[in-house]
């Protein structure tokens, strides 16, 4: 089989590939309009975030057996377009789950020591030891909106913390505490003014678009620390900038928004705003797992085994 490798991944991806007597291009950086020309001679293409597979694009590839998404998300492939055209859709879920809990939880600790402006002012040859009286993560409560993979590592890294975890997740409506001791809160109006932190881990779908938005906000706790490490979009980010000003959330840490790159800066720049490029499942490990993950997934459908990790419209 022939297949595209049009975004950067590990190495290992093609050499499983080629070592089980396939094809392999690599070919990152294409335009929509480049990818269109030379995608019909592809069986499988395998991209991460960069690449966007839509309709338009599909519809060009004639002999295209499987698409696969090195990571979780799939917002960047119409999975539908996919579907009509028996085209198979996989990811490669928990492969970079570790990888983004650690950074989210490495960032609340960041936000409540206020940790990025005091090493920015010290940097500025500025001695302001005063100002950085910061507050312990020990006691308090973390909300978590999603109940995933990801979620649930960070629930295992605050809990040892000595933090309270409560959890919402728009699948489940139940107030029950599961095995692992976190309380899953059946309705958001409840998660919202009763956490300290706020860490946002959940899909991107028609149904949490603005999932986040001014009524959100104006639910939450005065001095509420607030991080998204899911997906640009889910929070309005106008209304995170309006609750910064207001000083409903004391601080943000965001990794993901809704145009990448950004255009609008005002979110970026607000000094309460910890702002990383969307790379929270960039570990060397997470991108190595992934990659393995994806090429023998692809290594099995292409040998007529069962099809791993497929997503479905």
């Amino acid at each position: 089989m022939q297949v595209l490798i049009a975004d950067k991944t590990a190495s290992v991806c093609e050499k499983i590939l080629k070592n089980e007597n396939h094809s392999v291009d690599v070919i990152t950086g294409l335009s929509p309009g480049e990818l269109k020309k030379i995608i019909k001679k592809y069986h499988g293409i395998v991209i991460r975030s960069a690449t966007k597979l839509t309709a338009d694009i599909i519809a060009a590839a004639e002999n295209l057996k499987v698409i696969g998404r090195a990571g979780t998300g799939v917002d960047n492939i119409d999975v539908a377009a996919a579907s009509k055209r028996n085209i198979v859709v996989m990811n490669t879920p928990g492969g970079n789950s570790n990888a983004v809990a650690e950074l989210a939880f490495a960032q609340m600790i960041n936000l409540s020591r206020d940790l990025y402006n005091a090493v920015l002012t010290l940097k500025s040859n500025r001695w302001e030891k005063k100002r950085f009286k910061g507050h312990e993560i020990a006691g308090k409560t973390l909300g978590l909106l999603g109940y995933g993979r990801i979620s649930r590592l960070i629930s295992e890294r605050a809990l040892s913390f000595g933090m309270n975890v409560l959890c919402f997740d728009p699948k489940i409506h139940k107030n029950i505490i599961d095995e692992n001791g976190i309380k899953l809160i059946a309705s958001l109006a409840a998660l919202l003014p009763a956490a300290d932190f706020i860490s946002l881990h959940l899909s991107k779908r028609a149904d949490t678009i603005n999932f986040i938005d001014e009524k959100a906000f104006a639910q939450m706790k005065p001095g509420v620390y607030f991080i998204n490490y899911a997906r640009g979009g889910i929070v309005n980010e106008g209304a995170l900038l309006d609750a910064l000003n207001r000083e409903i959330v004391a601080g943000a840490a965001i990794d993901v928004y809704e145009a990448e790159p950004p255009i609008d800066f005002q979110l970026i720049n607000h000094p309460k705003v910890i702002c990383t490029p969307h790379i929270g499942a960039a570990s060397v490990e997470s991108q190595e797992r992934v990659a393995k993950m994806i090429a023998e997934q692809f290594v099995d459908m292409f040998a007529g085994k069962p099809v791993r990790n497929a997503v479905y419209a």
